[in-house]
């Protein structure tokens, strides 16, 4: 019998099952990402700030082949994404530093389980075991030194990793106005402020988000539709018109 790299039934699967969890997830990282200390190594290849959202696709397509494929082509999925990251350091000569990988897992971790709280409801300490167990598997097939071994520790290591490698740059300022030239105006703001809900304090600080107050009844809006199902019509209101049909099939699962 075939064997599942995430088991059907996996808290997982219901978090990047989702298109508007998988969103806010990204919308996490994009707001990390823009402050990470290494995040000159996304400018090398100048991929992410000529196309921020279709990096965030790519980037999305990887991580749910991960997550719905057999435990077979999951892993083949985890060696090209480290083939890749191994021909990017040698073009540039020089080497990722390995609490770089370990930020992208921690955050992965994070605002999987933060968007899912802030979307659906609390989860177990079980559930943010197996949300943690998943991606320590990708780090372990990537070779990662330094992983943590279980959930307490991750905690540990993530808040040492955000006071740690967290800085706000030329390369931050850069960024967002990519992401608001790419979104438009209304959807940027949108986007911040999902940031600021749903992302920890420090990083919150270092891009100095805040609150206008009004997303907190929106979200509530949000989730009323879709407990009545007529949550595309304003999902389509809020999502660039080029990427709605991919934002769909983020919802095939």
């Amino acid at each position: 019998m075939e064997r599942n790299f995430v088991d059907k039934n996996s808290i997982v699967r219901v978090i990047w099952g989702k298109a508007d969890t998988v969103l806010f997830i990204f919308a996490g990282a994009a707001a990390e990402f823009a402050l990470n200390k290494a995040v000159d190594w996304l400018y090398f290849t100048g991929r992410l700030p000529a196309d921020p959202l279709g990096r965030l696709f790519s980037t999305v397509a990887y991580a749910r082949q991960i997550i719905f494929s057999d435990e077979e082509n999951a892993l083949l999925a985890i060696d090209r994404i480290t083939a890749i990251h191994q021909d990017v350091e040698k073009k540039r000569g020089d080497n990722i530093p390995d609490w770089a990988y370990r930020d992208v897992l921690f955050l992965l971790i994070d605002y999987s389980i933060r968007s899912f709280e802030l979307l659906e409801r609390k989860l177990s300490e079980a559930e943010k075991s197996e949300v943690f167990l998943i991606f320590y598997r990708v780090g372990e097939r990537m070779g990662l030194a330094g992983l943590p071994k279980n959930f307490d520790e991750w905690i540990f290591m993530r808040e040492g990793h955000l006071k740690e490698n967290l800085v706000r740059s030329d390369f931050t300022t850069d960024l967002y106005r990519q992401y608001k030239k790419h979104l438009g105006s209304f959807r940027y703001l949108i986007l911040t402020q999902v940031q600021f809900q749903l992302v920890p304090k420090t990083v919150r600080n270092l891009l100095g988000l805040t609150n206008k107050y009004w997303l907190v009844p929106l979200l509530q809006l949000y989730k009323i539709c879709r407990l009545l199902r007529t949550e595309g019509i304003l999902k389509t209101a809020l999502l660039p018109p080029a990427y709605r049909e991919q934002i769909k099939m983020l919802d095939s699962r």
